[in-house]
């Protein structure tokens, strides 16, 4: 009897052993979108903004309300997604013509060696070519939104025609479709939109003019003890173009992208835009009315762009359902960054301030995320690689600075789930393109801190309880001296810990 029992318990733990070895890990499509503002997302709660598709992300698994970046721009925001490194660390602090090293560790290349398949389809915008992809069929840096260049291995460049959000989903799907069926595939899906200028898809054109947007309760900021936001040049009132930015009196021959058109569709953009251009000659604005009329332009088009985008992604979901592939495949979607749908009167991105900080992520993995999941943890885009590669059942390296925030997304979390209670951030870029001085901070669940230095030098502290929309600087409050003493030690400890040596020297110099 004891020698039965004992073959039995032998034969489950081969046969579970086994199984944990051959049990299908999922495909992983993760969606990346250029400058897409979380407040400008249903699911986040934009009311006039349509974006059905990514809202059935987020109502089919979860959101992420607190989805931070480390440093708010689109070149940095790709190498951190790459390594899950800090800018600092991973060399790639500007949006420059700095070369991205993909000699380092990159979390593609180690899913690569995992079995597998790995591609990026449309705009990675490092100056550098994508490693650690079985495929990959870029946009030449930004890219264009209509008929645009994709360079292709060993270093093609071929023009397609159409819109570029169709084209790179066209070609995500057509890879999906030939890959090899008996390995699992990870595939970034680069999206351009919705990048400035915010050319619409031309069947988009004019998709909210009947909507009077209104105007953010920040709109009229006029900056009172925050020296670095007042000497921002990211405006829609002094910065915004009329018209490379809002197309008033748009040379059309200039537009990327046009002369490849077609003469029928060269007069769809040429219609919409000459009446756009009649109505603005027509009002004789000026003084608010006319930063009123900018921002009125500039939200229909962006979010008119943002249309196209959101299409798109309705392609993928509903190409995982008809082929069944969804039941194994976890969606991401996400944006580099943060942006400003005019609070404190900008647009733009690089802020510590909440609308370029937090990002949208959502993500959806079926049997494994409870639809309509809520993550309110600081979660930092750090996180994303280590998350994937838990994901796909890969060994998550020392060298990687986040780590992977799956433990909060499954059934069994909970708000006590072991977490971080504070995040780091370091922006650089300074004084061009947008004159925002550079800064690093830490961001906990109540209290955001500052150090701006390089342009305005200056500290700055924000009780995010009484004041979400961080219009007044506490910093100087006496009542505030404990707050700001524990905020510097917790400060200085992540700066630390992420060997941020520049920031060390800053903050040693400035206490």
């Amino acid at each position: 009897m004891k020698k039965s029992i004992l073959v039995f318990v032998c034969l489950l733990t081969i046969s579970s052993g086994i199984f944990a070895q051959t049990k299908e890990r999922p495909n992983i499509v993760f969606i990346f979108s250029d400058d897409h503002a979380y407040q400008s997302i249903g699911a986040y709660g934009n009311k006039l903004a349509k974006t059905p598709n990514i809202d059935r992300i987020a109502h089919e698994g979860a959101l992420l309300k607190n989805n931070l970046v480390t440093n708010s721009i689109c070149g940095p925001s790709r190498a951190t997604l790459l390594t899950g490194k800090y800018s600092h660390i991973n060399g790639y602090k500007n949006n420059d013509r700095t070369k991205f090293d993909i000699t380092q560790q990159l979390f593609p290349d180690l899913l690569q060696k995992g079995g597998y398949q790995t591609a990026w389809i449309g705009k990675l915008h490092l100056n550098s070519l994508p490693t650690g992809f079985d495929y990959w069929n870029i946009l030449p840096g930004q890219g264009i939104y209509y008929n645009p260049q994709f360079i292709t291995a060993p270093n093609d460049t071929i023009r397609k025609e159409g819109y570029v959000a169709d084209i790179i989903t066209e070609n995500s799907l057509d890879w999906i479709n030939k890959r090899d069926t008996k390995k699992p595939f990870f595939l970034v899906v680069g999206q351009k939109s919705v990048h400035r200028e915010w050319y619409p898809d031309l069947q988009d054109l004019g998709a909210y003019d009947d909507i009077n947007f209104p105007l953010p309760e920040t709109f009229y900021d006029d900056y009172t003890g925050r020296a670095a936001a007042k000497d921002q040049d990211m405006s829609i009132e002094k910065t915004m173009r009329l018209k490379e930015d809002l197309k008033v009196h748009l040379d059309y021959d200039k537009v990327p992208g046009y002369k490849f058109f077609p003469e029928s569709k060269k007069k769809i953009l040429r219609d919409y835009y000459d009446k756009i251009t009649k109505e603005f000659d027509d009002k004789k604005l000026t003084g608010k009315a006319l930063t009123e009329w900018k921002y009125q332009r500039y939200i229909k088009d962006y979010l008119a762009t943002a249309n196209g985008l959101d299409r798109n992604i309705g392609k993928i979901l509903d190409y995982l359902d008809k082929t069944g592939l969804s039941k194994n495949t976890v969606v991401i979607y996400a944006s580099d960054q943060g942006f400003y749908m005019g609070e404190h009167g900008w647009f733009d991105k690089r802020f510590i301030y909440e609308e370029s900080l937090k990002t949208p992520f959502v993500i959806r993995y079926p049997g494994v995320i409870k639809p309509g999941t809520k993550v309110d943890q600081l979660i930092s885009n750090i996180d994303w690689a280590p998350t994937v590669l838990d994901l796909a059942g890969a060994k998550i390296p020392a060298e990687i600075q986040g780590k992977s925030f799956l433990p909060l997304l499954e059934k069994t979390a909970t708000a006590n789930t072991p977490w971080r209670d504070a995040a780091y951030y370091h922006y650089y870029e300074f004084p061009e393109p947008h004159h925002v001085s550079p800064h690093f901070g830490v961001r906990t669940k109540r209290y955001k801190l500052v150090r701006f230095y390089g342009g305005v030098n200056t500290w700055e502290l924000f009780d995010l309880e009484k004041d979400p929309h961080e219009l007044k600087n506490v910093y100087a409050e006496k009542s505030n001296e404990a707050v700001v003493k524990s905020l510097k030690q917790q400060l200085k400890t992540l700066i630390v810990q992420y060997k941020d040596d520049e920031a060390l020297k800053l903050f040693n110099d400035a206490n």
